[in-house]
């Protein structure tokens, strides 16, 4: 059975689908491995490194010629055979239509996202992957903009008082910035609606504030924070503008899967930031946290610089690439069994992910939001 590797088309995407040792081990699960030629150089990995671990390298489209392909980003559906097998970040609930046309091409398709969160699938978790990277990226972008530096210092000028540092959502990019903005020195504090993740943000060395909202329970089953109301908004916006102004960097990470990212700084907030101060909106992509964000852009309003970056795991293409080819290669076992493709749709974890099969879109919610 072959696999195929293709180049990603997407701009500025530097990750890979598989890097070499992933080949290796696909290879040694009777699978024939076609890689496009020029696929790993964006993420530092040579054609060379791939033939020697057993890739047969193909051009362009050729890596398409497969039962199953794996990528990053799903490759337009016309240039797919019907019967193809795809796995891939497919963003199911924010662009259902791309789901439909996959479907029309008569793809099966996996959306990495959808994989379900218990235990056994803990090791297929891109989400998780690529959250850590972008939370540690986050606060590395935070810090080389701030005027101020991140740990105290005495030095024979005097000393020199850490910056203080607000992370808004606990989830696996919070924490990952939480615990990257200690280990550069900075004083911590974090919130999230979840009241849950306060063990997790005290654990890290963190002090996790609280605001009444008047909600018991702010996490659905999925394991993600609810969407709140306009007026939990408005009040949770009100209850945290002391806070961030107080702050000397922000990193904003609250995001709901295919809809808009929740607005929790306005534009006046930030004019009232000190000058200096640095916003770095992780939700940028999905509509930003912060008014006054531009995804893929730096603005500055008043004296307060506002970081809307894209794409954060991008930026560390070796790491995320390594990352996510073995959260698929541990998908891939999941579906290949004696070098042949075996299907079991009741599986929880490959029903709980496919989105399209038979020519239909056969996933509930992206129905829904179809």
């Amino acid at each position: 059975m072959r696999v195929g590797i293709p180049a990603e088309a997407v701009a500025g995407e530097t990750r890979v689908a598989a890097v070499p040792d992933m080949v290796a081990r696909l290879v040694k699960l009777g699978l024939e491995v076609r890689v496009a030629r020029g696929a790993g150089i964006a993420s530092a990995y040579t054609d060379e490194q791939y033939a020697e671990k057993g890739a047969t390298l193909v051009d362009g489209d050729e890596a398409l010629d497969a039962e199953v392909v794996l990528a990053v980003h799903p490759p337009a559906p016309e240039k797919l055979k019907e019967g193809t097998v795809l796995l891939a970040m497919l963003d199911p609930l924010g662009q259902p239509a791309r789901v439909q046309s996959l479907a029309q091409a008569g793809v099966t398709a996996f959306a990495l996202e959808l994989v379900p969160r218990i235990s056994r699938a803990q090791a297929m978790d891109v989400l998780s992957s690529m959250a850590n990277v972008a939370g540690y990226k986050a606060v590395l972008l935070a810090a080389a903009r701030c005027p101020k530096l991140f740990p105290l210092m005495m030095t024979a000028a005097g000393t020199v008082r850490p910056a203080r540092v607000f992370v808004l959502g606990a989830g696996v990019a919070g924490l990952q910035a939480i615990a990257t903005a200690r280990r550069l020195g900075a004083v911590v504090e974090a919130y999230d609606i979840r009241a849950d993740t306060k063990e997790q943000v005290e654990s890290l060395g963190a002090k996790f504030v609280e605001f009444d909202l008047g909600i018991d329970d702010m996490q659905d089953e999925g394991g993600y924070a609810r969407e709140l109301t306009d007026e939990q908004k408005a009040l949770q916006a009100k209850l945290m503008a002391e806070k961030i102004q107080e702050s000397d960097a922000v990193i904003t990470t609250a995001n709901v899967p295919g809809r808009r990212a929740p607005l929790l700084i306005t534009p006046d907030v930030v004019e009232g930031m000190k000058p200096g101060a640095v916003i770095v909106d992780m939700a940028a992509e999905s509509g930003g946290n912060c008014g006054c964000t531009q995804a893929g852009e730096e603005v500055t309003v008043g004296g307060t610089i506002v970081l809307g970056p894209c794409n954060l795991p991008a930026s560390v293409g070796q790491t995320t690439s390594q990352l996510y080819a073995t959260n698929l290669l541990n998908f891939v076992q999941e579906l290949v069994e004696e070098g042949a493709l075996k299907l079991d749709l009741e599986d929880e974890i490959q029903k709980g992910s496919l989105v399209c099969h038979g020519g239909e879109v056969v996933h509930d919610r992206v129905k829904e939001a179809l």
